[in-house]
C-alpha cells in the first residue's frame, strides 16, 4: 500500500476499555478534532446499539464525542447521508462483530470509498477484532482458520485477533495455512497495532504481538516495539 497521511490502529479485541485508553488518547489526538465515528456494522446482529452506547461512554470519559453511524446493510452502505459523514471523518472506530457480515456490507461500496478516502486525507481509522481482520488481505477466515479475501487496505498481512485466549487449533490451523509471501500478526486483545504515514507499525496496549511468517520461527513482541512488516 502506498504511503498516506493516515493513522491506522489494528485491535486485537477488548475495546473501549481501561488498558486500550492511553492508544484511544492518542489515535484522538493525532486525529485532530473530538469527534469519532463509530461504525457497529459488525454487530448488526448482536445489538449494534449496545456498541454505541459502550463506545458513547467510554470516549465521553476521554473529552470525545461519538458520531453514530449505523450502517447494518448493504443498503445503509450506499446512503449518501452514511456517505457523506464518512469521507469528512477525521477519527472512525470500527467495532468487533461477525467479519464476514462486516465485509459483505463494506466490500466496494461507496461508504468503504469514502473511509479510504478520509484516511488519505489524514484521517484515524481503529478497527477491533473482526474490523482489524477484514481491514486485512489475505483475511483469517472465523469459521475455520483458514483464509479468504479482505478489503486489502493493509495488503500481505493477516490479523489473528485475541491471539492470547483463542482456541489453540485455529490458531494452529492459520499458522499452518499461511502462504509464503504473507505475514500473520497474532495481536492480544486489549492491543494494538499503530501505523502512521512513517510506515511503522508499532505496539501498544497491554499485551503483545506475535508475527508468523513461513518457515520461520514466530518471534513476540511488547508495547513500545516496532514491527519488521
Amino acid at each position: 500500500m502506498k504511503s498516506t497521511a493516515g493513522t491506522l490502529a489494528l485491535v486485537g479485541g477488548g475495546e473501549w476499555t481501561d488498558p486500550c485508553r492511553a492508544f484511544d488518547e492518542r489515535l484522538l489526538e493525532r486525529s485532530g478534532g473530538a469527534d469519532v465515528v463509530v461504525l457497529p456494522t459488525a454487530a448488526a446482529f448482536e445489538h449494534p446499539e449496545r456498541a454505541i452506547e459502550h463506545a458513547t461512554e467510554w470516549f465521553t470519559k476521554l473529552g470525545a464525542k461519538v458520531q453514530p453511524l449505523m450502517v447494518l446493510n448493504r443498503r445503509d452502505a450506499e446512503a449518501d447521508g452514511n456517505v457523506r459523514a464518512m469521507r469528512s471523518a477525521k477519527f472512525v472506530y470500527l467495532a468487533d462483530g461477525s467479519p464476514l457480515h462486516l465485509r459483505s456490507v463494506l466490500k466496494g461500496s461507496e461508504l468503504y470509498g469514502a473511509m479510504v478516502h478520509a484516511y488519505e486525507r489524514g484521517g484515524v481509522i481503529a478497527a477491533s477484532g473482526a474490523g482489524a481482520t477484514v481491514l486485512c488481505d489475505p483475511m483469517v477466515d472465523p469459521r475455520g482458520g483458514a483464509y479468504t479475501v479482505g478489503l486489502g487496505l493493509v495488503p500481505g498481512l493477516a490479523v489473528f485477533p485475541y491471539h492470547g485466549t483463542v482456541a489453540d487449533h485455529l490458531r494452529e490451523r492459520s499458522i499452518d495455512l499461511l502462504a509464503s509471501d504473507a505475514t500473520l500478526l497474532g495481536v492480544d486483545e486489549q492491543t494494538a497495532m499503530v501505523r502512521d504515514s512513517t510506515d511503522a507499525w508499532e505496539v501498544v496496549g497491554a499485551g503483545s504481538v506475535t508475527l508468523y511468517r513461513k518457515g520461520a520461527k514466530p518471534k513476540t513482541f511488547k508495547p513500545g516495539s516496532s514491527l519488521p512488516v
